[in-house]
């Protein structure tokens, strides 16, 4: 059993343990891709790049000869650029990628048995601890982020403190902009409902206090609360 968990590399590298590396990182590759499909939602690209992220950073660490530091140095710098040349991505995302990432390290070093492990081990946990519910005694999930167009002309401050008093059981503020070239105001609230099912209710009692302009209730997301 432990020389499972051995690398393959006794040595040095030889094409034939190269390949053969090389073919498992392939293999569990796509397999992490497709268990985080079931909990992360991103286009198919995203799970085009995790199921291929381990295998390209095995080759990178095998390049290098084993040496950690000038393979940490390479993928951290290619990381930068991917990081600032793309579009901000969930945290779900970015712990897909680390995870890929040191389960290539694994790889690369010939350490197939643990970059399996790696993978599928923590991908499984991904989709086991959520239905856990071990993090509900606070959850966003029943959050969602409320906003309301008003004239320039109203006095926004403590306006709809009556009917969020009356349907909701929290309302954060979490951002002011002006829009329609100055001409309005768009108020942006973190805001829990008392009943899902007043949700009509409350959106109607808000259109009688800021002239019937555009209201709008989504699911609260930290990108878009970043983009009030």
């Amino acid at each position: 059993m432990s020389s499972l968990f051995e690398s393959i590399y006794p040595v040095s590298v030889t094409a034939p343990l190269f390949f053969l590396m090389g073919g498992i990182a392939l293999a569990a590759g796509p397999l992490y891709a497709w268990l985080l499909s079931f909990r992360i939602r991103a286009e198919g690209r995203f799970f085009l790049v995790v199921a291929l992220l381990p295998l390209v950073v095995a080759f990178v660490i095998t390049f290098v000869k084993g040496n950690i530091g000038a393979g940490v140095a390479l993928g951290g710098g290619c990381f930068g650029l991917i990081r600032f040349r793309s579009a901000q991505g969930t945290a779900d995302e970015l712990a897909a990628v680390l995870i890929g990432m040191a389960a290539g390290v694994a790889f690369g070093m010939g350490y197939v048995a643990y970059g399996v492990t790696i993978l599928l081990v923590l991908a499984l946990l991904w989709l086991l601890l959520p239905a856990a519910r071990l993090f509900s005694h606070r959850s966003t999930a029943g959050d969602q982020l409320l906003r309301i167009t008003i004239p320039e002309s109203l006095e926004y401050n403590g306006v709809f403190d009556e009917t969020f008093a009356r349907y909701l059981r929290e309302a954060e503020p979490v951002g002011v902009k002006t829009t329609g070239m100055g001409s309005m105001f768009r108020l942006s609230y973190r805001v829990r409902l008392k009943d899902p099912a007043e949700e009509k209710a409350l959106i109607d009692e808000l259109r009688t206090k800021n002239a019937n302009l555009e209201i709008s209730l989504l699911p609260f997301l930290d990108q878009a609360a970043a983009q009030l």
